[in-house]
């Protein structure tokens, strides 16, 4: 398993790898316009250079904290929800013409909404990012509770447990990683629509208000290296939390394999 990881990280940084250096070649040869485009090179140094600029750091944490507790306050939200919905099937049928219309209005279109209601900018952020991110927990939650063994509930039961009994000790573990796969979905949406609203909204603090910054300076180096930040950040929790889903739930994917 090691070496298919390693393999498989080591594949991806010789794509990106390559990526890179063809367009920096494009940028050198003139097939890309430097102007609108910077180098590949000049990107990468502009990004060494963010990675220790005070300024920088701070609109970064300012993000960060942001996401954090966007993604805190989602899972505290969706999750119960999702356990709720996915026991009481007469409440999820009751709720789910809501569910449906709601979950494909564009979070981003909320942002203007959010600027009249929240006039804190912290509570701005996280308004529209737990909103975003509120549908992939909450639907992987109910699908998880729907697909908990049956027999396991009524086992639980005939020993005596009650319905709060038998949630926390079959159908939340059963679902756990339905939950864990929903969590690591709403981080990605979360940081999006954490530097989104800071782009749209603007403010004193934040990624997106630098990059918004740089942009009116046409800045277009650092704008860009701001950005590959962003990237690097969501694709490193990513697999921080793709790691911790394989190692607490190893059972789950050995069965997942199993039946695959």
């Amino acid at each position: 398993m090691s070496r298919l990881i390693g393999s498989t990280v080591l594949r991806g940084v010789i794509g990106a790898t390559g990526l890179l250096v063809v367009l920096e070649a494009a940028g050198r040869t003139g097939l890309i316009d430097a102007t609108f485009i910077p180098l590949t090179s000049t990107i990468l140094s502009r990004a060494v250079e963010l990675a220790v600029d005070g300024e920088f750091l701070g609109h970064a944490l300012a993000s960060v904290e942001a996401w954090f507790w966007a993604l805190a306050l989602t899972i505290a939200i969706a999750v119960p929800a999702g356990l709720l919905l996915g026991v009481a099937r007469p409440a999820e049928v009751a709720t789910r013409p809501l569910i449906e219309f709601l979950r494909p209005i564009p979070s981003v279109a909320l942002i203007p909404l959010a600027i009249m209601i929240f006039q804190n900018q912290l509570h701005m952020r996280m308004s529209v990012a737990v909103y975003a991110a509120t549908w992939p927990v909450l639907i992987n939650t109910i699908y998880g509770v729907r697909d908990v063994d049956p027999l396991a509930k009524e086992t639980l039961r005939s020993f005596g447990f009650g319905p709060g009994a038998t949630v926390f000790r079959v159908v939340l573990p059963s679902a756990a990683p339905f939950i864990a796969t929903g969590v690591r979905l709403a981080a990605s949406v979360a940081i999006i629509l954490v530097v989104s609203a800071e782009v749209v909204a603007g403010g004193t603090n934040g990624v997106g208000v630098f990059i918004s910054t740089a942009g009116s300076g046409n800045r277009v180096d650092l704008m860009i290296a701001a950005t590959a930040w962003v990237g690097l950040f969501g694709i490193a929790v990513n697999s921080l939390l793709v790691a911790a889903e394989k190692r607490v739930f190893r059972w789950h994917h050995s069965r997942m394999a199993g039946v695959s």
